[in-house]
Parts: structure tokens; C-alpha cells; sequence
């Protein structure tokens, strides 16, 4: 869910960004008109680009590669050669997390507008406490060279420190979702202003985080969209289960204060252990610590204090109280702030949810697995679909360290986009609720048939 720290080099660049680039490009061949006015954003850019994918943006300020990092695997061929425009800029905000293109200001966008459009718009959030340019290559590339526009925002705040953001508890979190709901309508009236039209077809999916988003909005903001993709969201409810009552036992267990088989109670997988080590040093102490400051700041105030920390080691380093945590003892408060980002499963649209069953972050038994059941409680299970991805874990790039133990889950990703598309637009239901077993052989980098 969270994807704070995929590489030890990946946290090391938090708060880097791309280098300020050029002002507005004119005259350079694309089609419609050079002005594009953003409604309600406070600064933006606009450029002509021949290539709006990452094969064209890398190494210019239009992306940012280090950003990217670890969230798929080596192997992964993505589509090129896709002209249009491009629009940066952000709209209104208090907050200075998010230090792209040397603006120093949160609540940043990119929007993308091909040449060749096919009359949709996808939507995506930054998964983990990435910002806007986080999925190019895991979403973006993908859905342009498919000629839909996309939209993706940094979602308001980010880093590790996000949780120093808004001013009661929750209130970071929550800014998640007013963001992705403000992108949204602001990029309609923007494909509206480009190609003549307001789209067609609008789409909602995210990894991590956004695809927490993605549940978000189409239970509360279900007139907005037709469908989304879900890859492996994080699951906030306000009595549980969360993050916050599965990671504590993590903490414990890499410590040393808790056996294997008080993580087989949390919800972490069997088989899954060999992931265990790199996400206790990598993943699991900076999450716990950073979302519990979010949500319950009065829980051990000094740690993590005013910042996570000022190098790798001090930010990746879990508060030794984290171990001790129990959601179920803290005040009334707390729950209160985790009732402002829960979830109902009372999705309005189709939503298809993919989720690795190795995922040593977010546990699938204590996720989606839940998700599915609250759909079905909630009387919208005939409008979900779950997929477990068998071998997946929460980020691709780890298939590099262990291809004969995991598989990618951007294929299977790549997959449930087209089928949710065909469901929305033909009416061809997706496949029923299943396991995607991983096959003994082939590109499984590159191929997830879901059927």
C-alpha cells in the first residue's frame, strides 16, 4: 500500500524531483487549441511533446524515473511513440512536501492528452507517498498508447512526512480523496477544452494507495466515473483491520517480540517468509510509525516527532513502541480519525481488485480479501470482482531478486483494465472471482491472462 521505501536508494531520493523545465512549448505540431486552462489550479504548464510516454519523457523534466523505482520489474516492454500535450501545474494548497520542478507546493497534477484519443480519461493517485509521475510507467504508458487521456495527482501531501500535513488527525489521508475528486472533474473540463468533447468513458485505478483511491471514489463519488481498477489498495476501516492492526505484529516479529505464528494470526502468508527480511528493514517500521503518526499522533508523540528522520537508516528505523500498539486500546479519537478515510465496500460502479497472495505489506487475508466480503455485506458485490494473483507481491520490482518465487502483477493489471473496459462498454461480463495461478513457464512479465 504504502510503497515507502521500495529501495533503500528510493527513500534516499524522497523529495527529489525532475529539474524545472522550459515554459510553454507552442507551434510544435499538436492539433487543438495551445491554451488549456485548468479549472481552479493555481500555476500550470502546458507543452507539446511527440512522446508522452516514458520512453520519451526520461531524462526530461516531463517525468521522474527515481520515483518509479522498484514498482515493476526489469523486463517490463511498455508502448512508445505517443504525441499530444501535456499540462503540469497544482492547484491551491498549504502544504510544501512535494518538490517537483522546484515549485515546492503539494496538491501537483500531470495531465495527458493524446493525439489519437479514443474518447476516454483515466484518473490514478500516487500510490504509497510518491507523487504524480509514480505510475507513468506502470499506468500512464499503458492507457496513452490505448489513446486515453490520463490524469494523476500527488494526492495533496507526500514523503514520509505527509502525516505532518492538515491539522487533526486524518486530515492528510483524507485530503487523498478530495484531491483525486478534484483532478477529476477538473481534467474532464480539460479533455472537454482539447478535443471538443467531455469523455466518453471515465476510469478510476491506482497502485498501493491508489488503489485505495479508486475504492474511495467509487463509493463516494461514483457519478464521477464508469469503472475502476484496484491494484492491491490499502484497506482503512475504523475498527479494523487495517494497516495499523497487522503492521504492530511485524514490528514485533522483527524484533524479536513475536513468533511466526503470531503473523500467520495478522494475516501474513504462508510461503511468504522469504520476503520477510527485506520488508523488515525496508518496509515495515517507517509504515507503521508514519500512518500511525497520521492517525494516532498522541501514541508515543516523540517517535517519529516532527520528521521520520534525516537519513535511510533513521527513516526505515521502526519506533520500538510500535511493537506494543493495539488499535483495539487506544481512545475513541483515534477511530474517529480513521472513520473520516474508512471504507463501506458500497462501490456505485464496477470495480475489478487485483491482490498478490504473497503481498507482505498489505496481507491479503487482512485486505482485499476483506474488501470482497464488505462489498458482498454492503449488497454491491455483483458489481466487484477479486483476483488473487498467485506469487504476487505488493511491489514488481522485488520479481527481480526471486523470478522463480513471484510474479509481476502489472500484466494481470494490464489484463483487468481491458476486461473492466469490456464489461463497462460491451456488457461482456469479466471473469468470475479467481486465482491466477502463476504458469511454469512463458513471459509472465509481460502476459496475465486473467480467463
Amino acid at each position: 500500500m504504502v510503497l515507502l521505501a521500495t529501495t533503500l536508494a528510493a527513500v534516499a531520493a524522497t523529495g527529489a524531483g525532475p529539474a524545472a523545465g522550459a515554459g510553454p512549448e507552442r507551434g510544435a505540431g499538436c492539433a487543438g487549441p495551445e491554451r488549456l486552462p485548468v479549472p481552479g489550479a493555481e500555476h500550470q504548464r502546458v507543452v507539446c511533446l511527440p512522446d508522452l510516454t516514458t520512453a520519451g519523457l526520461a531524462g526530461t523534466p516531463y517525468t521522474d524515473m527515481a520515483d518509479q523505482a522498484g514498482l515493476t520489474a526489469a523486463g517490463t516492454r511498455n508502448p512508445s511513440g505517443v504525441p499530444g500535450r501535456q499540462v503540469d501545474g497544482y492547484f491551491p494548497d498549504d502544504s510544501t512536501f512535494n518538490t517537483t520542478h522546484g515549485w515546492n507546493h503539494d496538491a501537483q497534477f500531470v495531465i495527458r492528452l493524446p493525439e489519437r484519443w479514443n474518447g476516454g480519461l483515466v484518473v490514478t493517485g500516487a500510490p504509497g507517498t510518491r507523487k504524480q509521475y509514480a505510475t507513468d510507467t506502470a499506468v500512464s504508458d499503458h492507457v496513452l498508447a490505448r489513446g486515453y487521456a490520463y490524469a494523476a495527482t500527488d494526492k495533496g501531501n507526500s514523503t514520509v512526512d505527509f502525516h505532518q500535513d492538515g491539522k487533526r488527525p486524518g486530515d492528510a489521508v483524507a485530503e487523498w480523496n478530495r484531491r483525486t475528486t478534484e483532478l477529476t472533474r477538473a481534467a474532464k473540463k480539460v479533455v472537454a477544452q482539447r478535443y471538443g468533447r467531455a469523455p466518453r468513458r471515465t476510469y478510476v485505478t491506482g497502485v498501493s494507495n491508489g488503489g485505495y483511491l479508486a475504492r474511495w471514489q467509487l463509493e463516494n463519488r461514483p457519478e464521477l466515473y464508469d469503472g475502476g481498477v484496484d491494484w492491491e489498495g490499502s484497506l482503512w476501516t475504523a475498527d479494523g483491520p487495517s494497516l495499523l492492526t497487522s503492521l504492530p505484529t511485524a514490528v514485533a516479529h522483527g524484533i524479536g517480540a513475536a513468533d511466526d505464528r503470531a503473523m500467520y494470526r495478522a494475516g501474513f502468508a504462508r510461503g511468504s517468509e522469504f520476503l520477510w527480511e527485506y520488508h523488515r528493514t525496508a518496509y515495515w517500521g517507517v509504515t507503521q510509525k508514519t500512518y500511525r503518526a497520521e492517525f494516532d499522533p498522541s501514541y508515543d508523540p516523540a517517535c517519529p516527532g516532527a520528521s521520520a528522520g534525516s537519513t535511510v537508516e533513521e527513516i526505515l528505523a521502526p519506533c520500538a513502541s510500535d511493537a506494543r500498539y493495539d488499535l483495539e486500546r487506544r481512545p475513541a479519537s483515534v477511530r474517529r480519525a480513521l472513520g473520516k478515510v474508512a471504507l463501506t465496500g458500497r462501490i456505485g460502479k464496477p470495480l475489478l481488485t487485483l491482490h498478490g497472495d504473497l503481498d507482505t505489506l498489505l496481507p491479503l487475508a487482512a485486505d482485499s480479501a476483506v474488501y470482497r466480503r464488505m462489498t458482498d455485506r454492503a449488497g454491491a458485490g455483483r458489481l466487484h470482482r477479486f483476483y488473487t494473483v498467485a506469487g504476487g507481491t505488493h511491489t514488481d520490482g522485488l520479481y527481480d531478486s526471486h523470478p522463480d518465487r513471484l510474479r509481476p502483477i502489472l500484466p494481470c493489471h494490464r489484463s483487468a483494465f481491458d476486461a473492466l473496459t469490456a464489461w463497462v462498454e460491451r456488457g461482456t461480463p469479466p471473469p468470475a472471482d479467481r486465482t491466477v495461478a502463476r504458469p511454469a513457464g512463458g513471459d509472465v512479465v509481460n502476459s496475465c491472462p486473467l480467463r
